[in-house]
């Protein structure tokens, strides 16, 4: 591969300033190896995510930690933020290879405390350092991507690392889930170590091709102390999540506490303008956000509702969760078809629209009366929505990035991707925790995490349609070529 040529501005349009053959496919010479590399650690990505969401139940269940079950995947994301700040400055300074070995020890090392916590306290630690090493891996992916493949070719890598859930789509929930039930959910986190390591050395090896971005900044143009400001935005969620948790007085001053902690340093984090959804790339990084939250504050639950409301298997959850994310991945290929056609504005705000409208649809497992397929099929509907725009946020975002930046704003979208899920996810898990205290069930939290998330995903709509750039994507290549 040689990095500089898809990656500069004469190969966006000529193939490269040495008068090289334009880039036209993936898996040209220059590009096959990082390609390769990138869909395997994706590929890693779907497992943990899919295996774990999938067997959270039994770990709740058998650690008596149901209380703390939001904050299981919370903590993976709060640990995210600090993760994601580190692997962007750094891909900015010094190129991807560092930042993501790096990551990648901290994500080993939380499977491996994971596969021995003796509680579910130890569990939420263990699920915090999986976080900070997960969190370099989308900030890698996506500066790498904007500085490598032409303009024309990165709705195209989206589609094709999105149809790397595939195989752990259709395998992964099930498999994880029977492994659960058969040897014990130790035996998921410790069965992802060596597949961690190998996936891991197949991306390194891609990675270490890649230059640092020419001009960047020591910051990655972020500005001040992102790492300090990344600790400060944690450490703030964190105990905004704890206020509304709490069933106590003290609640009120530590949410007060986690908005004062965390607020200044996040708005230095983000574009300008973003947590005021100023029009253009601001709003963009903060419709990332509201996706999230819409998709993950639904999701995180989706496999306790079928096995605490509806009592089935870990198994059937596991196939509902496998529905979702086979549908993410034909909505990613309907946003890689459509590039250069519709809007991506269009695109987005379509993709939350049937977000919530999936949500709703979910909500009625509730009902014992609905027969279970129903709410499956609609979760599905869900997983269309978030696959037409969630890449297309990304590739809006670098379009209207400068390339030496794209590592900053890539943090950003990371950043939100993140928060959105860590609040998502821990607010409906404050529903659900409160239900299951009152009423010694999660029926009443669940339903109302489900609104709540519909509510999410049609605000975010709205700003898509209203405060988004009014372009088109770059237009795709002919398919036959990648």
């Amino acid at each position: 591969m040689t990095p500089q040529g898809p990656g500069s501005k004469g190969a966006e349009s000529s193939g490269g300033s040495s008068g090289a053959p334009a880039v036209t496919s993936l898996w040209d010479r220059r590009l096959r190896t990082l390609t390769a590399g990138l869909v395997t650690i994706v590929t890693l990505v779907a497992f943990e995510a899919l295996a774990v969401v999938t067997v959270l139940p039994a770990v709740a269940a058998d650690l008596h930690g149901v209380g703390l079950y939001g904050w299981a995947t919370s903590a993976f994301f709060l640990g995210t933020i600090i993760g994601i700040v580190l692997a962007g400055t750094g891909t900015d300074r010094s190129g991807p290879a560092r930042p993501f070995a790096v990551g990648l020890g901290f994500f080993g090392a939380g499977l491996l405390l994971a596969t021995v916590s003796p509680s579910m306290p130890v569990l939420v630690v263990a699920r915090g350092l999986q976080g900070l090493g997960g969190g370099s891996i989308p900030a890698i992916a996506y500066a790498t991507i904007g500085r490598v493949y032409p303009a024309a070719l990165r709705p195209r890598v989206f589609a094709v690392l999105s149809t790397a859930w595939v195989v752990p789509g259709l395998g992964g929930p099930a498999l994880s889930g029977l492994i659960a039930a058969q040897v014990g959910w130790r035996w998921v986190f410790g069965g992802l170590l060596p597949l961690t390591a190998a996936a891991g050395l197949v991306a390194l090896r891609a990675l270490r091709a890649v230059p640092a971005a020419a001009g960047a900044g020591g910051d990655g143009g972020l500005g001040g102390a992102p790492v300090v400001a990344a600790v400060r935005v944690t450490v703030g969620a964190g105990l905004l999540l704890a206020g509304l948790s709490s069933r106590s007085p003290l609640g009120v001053p530590l949410v007060v506490a986690g908005i004062g902690c965390g607020l200044g340093p996040l708005r230095r984090l983000l574009p300008p303008g973003t947590l005021t959804l100023r029009r253009g790339v601001p709003a963009a990084v903060a419709c990332r956000g509201l996706l999230t939250w819409a998709f993950f504050g639904a999701d995180t639950f989706v496999p306790l509702s079928i096995t605490a409301v509806r009592h089935s298997s870990t198994t059937t959850a596991g196939l509902a969760v496998s529905s979702a994310t086979l549908c993410w991945t034909a909505g990613s290929w309907t946003q890689a078809r459509l590039s250069g056609r519709a809007r991506e504005r269009d695109l987005i705000g379509a993709g939350l629209a049937l977000v919530a409208l999936g949500t709703g649809g979910f909500a009625t497992v509730l009902l014992p009366g609905i027969p279970l397929p129903v709410p499956v099929a609609c979760w599905g509907l869900a997983g269309l929505g978030i696959g037409m725009s969630y890449s297309t946020v990304v590739t809006l975002v670098l379009a209207e990035t400068p390339e030496q930046r794209h590592g900053a704003a890539s943090t950003a979208v990371a950043l939100t991707d993140n928060l959105g899920t860590a609040f998502g996810a821990g607010i409906s898990g404050v529903a659900v925790a409160a239900s299951e205290a009152a009423n010694g069930t999660p029926d009443a939290g669940l339903a109302a995490a489900f609104g709540l998330t519909v509510l999410v995903g049609l605000v975010g709509a709205l700003v898509a349609v209203r405060r988004l750039p009014d372009r088109r994507g770059a237009r795709p290549l002919p398919a036959r070529v990648s």
